[in-house]
């Protein structure tokens, strides 16, 4: 994918290198078009500077910045974007830091989340291969995912004491598969998911405890189960309600 910008320099060669700096690029990766061409005025008066017309190939990760950038300006907080991409892996990891970052964070990581989902979309478009786009800021995602790991072993272990299945919060999906990664080798404990989304909880329960689950599909510890439909059961959780299964 081409795009081009303009530059302004006081002589075509600063503003070429002027248009360099701004895209991290190099003279041979790119093309040049020289819109204006500078004056030096009298005395100073009626200079004009040069202006070129700068074209360069955007990269999927190129894309990602760009895109990313102009929407954090436009959301009411620019942050310096770090970069990683892993051409063998089509993975683009993006880094922001700035002044406002909660605001980019927002509750439990929604808007962080908003923002790599819509990052993701724009740089796939045109692309033939897919590229995963993650975005992160101040380590968040490593923090949470750390909480979750000791939210899931702490309800496990309160699971068992009680012998009763314990539902969580409502998650998102990335983050009810932290859950159920982190408990899949913990004997004598299953999880599964029910409702749905955006209020999909997990529930954490002794093996045998757990409530009837729709026939057909494969089940098995660290997630819910796939396949045919049966009328929804219910079964006592731990705080006494009714909850229903349905499939993930």
């Amino acid at each position: 994918m081409n795009k081009a910008i303009e530059a302004r320099g006081d002589t075509i060669e600063a503003a070429i290198q002027n248009a360099l700096s701004t895209l991290g690029c190099e003279r041979d990766d790119v093309s040049v078009e020289v819109v204006q061409n500078p004056k030096s005025g009298f005395l100073g008066i009626g200079k004009v500077q040069a202006i070129v017309r700068v074209e360069y190939s955007a990269s999927p990760a190129g894309k990602a910045k760009d895109f990313l950038e102009g929407l954090l300006i436009r959301f009411g907080a620019p942050a310096h974007i770090e970069v990683r991409e892993n051409d063998e892996e089509k993975t683009i990891h993006l880094e922001l830091s700035g002044d406002n970052m909660g605001a980019v964070i927002g509750r439990r990581g929604d808007t962080l989340d908003a923002l790599q989902y819509l990052t993701s979309i724009v740089t796939n478009k045109g692309e033939d291969e897919r590229w995963r786009v993650t975005v992160d800021t101040e380590q968040y995602r490593a923090k949470r995912e750390a909480a979750l790991v000791a939210l899931a072993n702490k309800t496990a272990q309160k699971a068992l004491k009680y012998n009763k299945g314990v539902a969580l919060e409502p998650m998102n999906p990335h983050e009810r598969r932290i859950i159920h990664s982190a408990l899949q080798d913990v004997e004598g404990v299953t999880t599964y998911s029910t409702g749905n989304e955006p209020n999909r909880k997990v529930i954490i329960a002794p093996e045998g405890v757990q409530a009837s689950r729709p026939r057909g599909g494969k089940s098995g510890k660290g997630g819910s189960r796939r396949g045919g439909r049966r009328r929804p059961q219910s079964r006592p959780t731990a705080e006494g309600t009714s909850i229903e299964i349905s499939n993930e």
